[in-house]
């Protein structure tokens, strides 16, 4: 690849993780504020992950800060990948956490006017961010990048089942349906964890 269009995918990269730290620390502070007014452990756990996201968000942009040098790209591209798969494994961990308690409890998600809001507006934003972030892996050759576009994908279904848990509670009374779906994820976000840090490719296109 030349080296100027190299140099131009990899400042992308660094503005999309910027935006992606940026983004993830607002909406984790408004979900955890949200979360503590409403008494809401799902949007509390909503606001955990989005700070996750500023660890992967972090790392990455460090990876593409040094993308220039070539004799330690495969070391920091490694290295890179693991904090991501750990960011992977402890938001798998979270979740199963969070969703047993729920369900132990049968601590259904409050009514949050914010709460809906946040995940509606995340759903928008989450599968662009995902989409330019997957495009610049693929023309880096990072699987660094990538798995962490894989982790944007999960923060779009994390705010699709918050969504769905605060409507289906409010209209139906189904406290159980968050905790629920929450789980079914969990196996898919674990699996993707032990590749990234086995330093495997995370599958992505």
């Amino acid at each position: 690849m030349d080296g100027v269009i190299r140099q131009q995918l990899a400042l992308r990269a660094r503005r999309l993780e910027y935006f992606t730290i940026v983004w993830n620390f607002v909406e984790g502070a408004i979900a955890i504020a949200a979360g503590l007014i409403a008494g809401s452990i799902s949007l509390m756990g909503f606001g955990i992950d989005s700070f996750i996201e500023v660890t992967s968000g972090s790392a990455l942009l460090w990876r593409m800060s040094v993308d220039s040098d070539s004799e330690n790209r495969a070391r920091n591209e490694t290295l890179s990948l693991r904090i991501v798969g750990v960011c992977f494994l402890l938001l798998a961990a979270y979740i199963t956490l969070d969703s047993a308690s729920d369900l132990i409890h049968r601590k259904a998600p409050e009514h949050s006017l914010p709460g809906i809001i946040l995940a509606s507006v995340s759903l928008v934003v989450m599968p662009l961010l995902s989409r330019a972030k997957k495009q610049v892996g693929a023309g880096l050759g990072s699987q660094a990048m990538q798995a962490d576009a894989k982790q944007t994908d999960f923060c779009f279904y994390l705010s699709a089942i918050l969504l769905l848990g605060l409507l289906v509670n409010a209209t139906l009374g189904w406290w159980w349906a968050d905790p629920i779906s929450a789980l079914v994820m969990v196996p898919i976000i674990a699996r993707e964890g032990v590749r990234s840090v086995r330093g495997e490719a995370c599958g992505c296109e």
